[in-house]
C-alpha cells in the first residue's frame, strides 16, 4: 500500500523558514515524480511545486519559485520541500502527492495526475 507522510510544519514568524519532508513507503519513490500542494483556508488546493523522479527537473508556482526549493534524497524515500521567506499568505495545509507512474524527468503541477496523497502537515506564518 502506498503512503505518503508529511512532517515539518507548524508555526513560524513572517520572514521565517520551514523544510517539509514527504517520506514514501510501499513503494519506490525514486521510480515516481512527488508534487507538492497546499491548501489555505477557504481556498481551493493549489500547486507549490514538483520534482522528477530523478531530480533532475523541477517546477513551481510563480509565487514561489524564488522563495521555495524542492529537493530528494532517494536513498531516504524522502522529498524536501524548503521554504525560506514566508509570508501570512503562505498558511496552510501542505501535501505531497506521488502519481501511479511518471515519465522520467517529468513532473506535472496538475492535481489530477497525481494518485496518492499524504494527510497533510500545517503550516502556519504568523506574528
Amino acid at each position: 500500500q502506498w503512503q505518503l507522510v508529511e512532517s515539518g510544519g507548524g508555526l513560524v514568524h513572517p520572514g521565517g523558514s520551514l523544510r517539509l519532508s514527504c517520506v514514501a513507503s510501499g513503494f519506490t519513490p525514486d521510480g515516481v515524480a512527488i508534487g507538492w500542494f497546499r491548501q489555505a483556508p477557504g481556498k481551493e488546493r493549489e500547486a507549490v511545486s514538483c520534482i522528477s523522479s530523478g531530480g533532475v527537473n523541477t517546477k513551481y508556482a510563480d509565487s514561489m519559485k524564488d522563495r521555495f526549493t524542492i529537493s530528494r534524497d532517494n536513498a531516504k524515500n524522502t522529498v524536501y520541500l524548503q521554504m525560506n521567506s514566508l509570508k501570512p499568505e503562505d498558511t496552510a495545509v501542505y501535501y505531497c502527492a506521488a502519481p501511479l507512474r511518471s515519465p522520467g524527468g517529468y513532473c506535472s503541477v496538475g492535481e489530477s495526475w497525481y494518485y496518492t496523497w499524504g494527510q497533510g502537515i500545517q503550516v502556519t506564518v504568523s506574528s
